[in-house]
C-alpha cells in the first residue's frame, strides 16, 4: 500500500485503488467502523484524509491478512487506541511530578 505523500485529501475511488478494495467495501466499512468518518466535499463526494487511508489500510490488514472478523478487528482497533490514551492516574502522577519540579525551582 503506497499512500502519496503530496496529497492531503483523497476521493473514494483513489482510496479504493490505494487500498485495493472496491468502493462498496469502503462504504460498508464506514458503516461498521465508527473511526472512519470521511468528510463530504461540496459535490457531496466522500473526502478521506491521509489518517483515514492509513486506518483503512490497517482494517484491511486485520480482515484480510490476520483473518479477523469485523468484531475482532473492532476490538483490536479499540484496544490499540486505548493504549495510546494516557490514563487519568498517569496524568495525575505527571501533574504531581511537574508540581514537585516547580516547587524545587521556585
Amino acid at each position: 500500500m503506497q499512500i502519496p505523500d503530496d496529497k492531503r485529501y483523497f476521493r473514494i475511488g483513489e482510496v479504493s485503488r490505494i487500498i485495493g478494495v472496491e468502493p462498496y467495501v469502503l462504504r460498508y466499512w464506514e458503516s461498521e467502523f465508527p473511526q472512519i468518518r470521511p468528510s463530504r466535499a461540496d459535490s457531496n463526494q466522500r473526502t478521506y484524509q491521509k489518517k483515514d487511508v492509513e486506518l483503512i489500510g490497517e482494517i484491511k490488514r486485520l480482515l484480510y491478512e490476520e483473518k479477523m472478523t469485523i468484531e475482532g478487528a473492532k476490538r483490536r482497533l479499540k484496544k490499540s487506541r486505548s493504549r495510546n490514551i494516557p490514563s487519568k492516574e498517569f496524568i495525575q502522577a505527571l501533574k504531581n511530578e511537574i508540581q514537585e519540579i516547580i516547587d524545587i525551582l521556585g
